[in-house]
């Protein structure tokens, strides 16, 4: 007989909703890659109306591929937002032609401005900030425009722990703001306690960054998965919070699930209307379908999916 029985934790069916957590859930948002949307055979089973899709822009992605899938999400009625990393983007013209590749080929209206994860830029471009100052995406009437936030830092930003590169570029982002006709939020970086998040957000307003905040969040996902990519992406303090389940035997080998980050920041916005956190948005690194049901499961009438099973 088996000394220990580890057994994946069943939703009782007849489970109540959390109100405050379907609140919070409303109008979230997702991120894919192509080779992971590929995966999935139709979004409109698995997300709600209106969903925003980011597609991640890896470095050695053809833009080809990207187009390719923008095309196919806004083909099933889903508004796709393609990240634009500025430091695998070579040039201006280079810049230009991709977004007229996802206008002309995908209606794409909305985009994500990041450096992007490469050390050394490919070409003229290091910031987020450049490709804003290049004033194309109001050119091309671009509706909505998101920028990169970072609730723990950044040491390629910052390499000395700090936050005074993060904390400049959040101010210029913020008077950019004034000049745009598009929509700006930012979008951040997942993380796993909410006290640090919450604090994180109030500084921001303390500091007159108006920006809405779109909370990066990770989804369900192996202990050992959310881990690995936690390191690799220098998510910092709240990295402690996997640490401690690891330490857990009892949950050690159950899947992590994002509820008790949910309902804490949820809670925290049922309290305070006008707290700056907007939007939920969640990176599936265990499974964009697994997200999804989570959410389902999770978030009420906010998050059925447009084709329910």
């Amino acid at each position: 007989m088996a000394l220990l029985n580890f057994r994946k934790r069943e939703k009782p069916a007849d489970t109540p909703v959390n109100g405050q957590v379907e609140a919070f859930l409303k109008d979230y948002s997702i991120e894919v890659m192509p080779r992971t949307a590929e995966k999935v055979e139709d979004f409109r089973a698995l997300l709600p109306e209106g969903t925003r899709v980011y597609i991640a822009h890896i470095e050695g992605t053809p833009i080809e591929d990207m187009v390719a899938t923008a095309k196919r999400i806004n083909a099933e009625g889903f508004p796709v937002m393609p990240h634009f990393p500025a430091r695998i983007i070579k040039d201006r013209a280079t810049l230009t032609d991709w977004i007229a590749r996802y206008q002309g080929e995908a209606d794409v209206k909305q985009a994500l401005l990041l450096a992007g994860g490469v050390t050394n830029p490919h070409g003229d471009f290091d910031s987020s900030m450049q490709l804003l100052e290049t004033g194309e995406f109001d050119r091309a009437g671009f509706t909505r425009l998101h920028v990169a936030g970072h609730p723990e830092g950044n040491k390629d930003i910052d390499p000395d722990g700090s936050s005074t590169n993060v904390d400049a570029a959040l101010r210029w982002k913020t008077k950019f703001n004034e000049t745009t006709d598009a929509e700006m939020a930012l979008a951040t970086q997942f993380a796993f306690d909410a006290k640090p998040i919450i604090a994180w957000a109030d500084s921001l307003r303390e500091a007159g960054v108006t920006l809405p905040i779109h909370i990066g969040i990770a989804g369900p996902a192996k202990l050992q998965t959310l881990i690995k990519f936690a390191i690799a992406c220098g998510v910092g303090p709240s990295l402690k919070v996997l640490q401690k389940r690891a330490m857990d035997v009892s949950k050690l080998l159950l899947p992590y699930e994002p509820t008790d980050v949910i309902a804490e920041l949820a809670a925290h916005k049922a309290a305070n209307p006008d707290f700056n956190i907007t939007n939920v948005h969640f990176f599936p690194l265990g499974g964009i379908k697994t997200n999804a049901t989570w959410a389902i499961e999770n978030g009420g009438a906010s998050t059925q999916p447009v084709n329910p099973a």
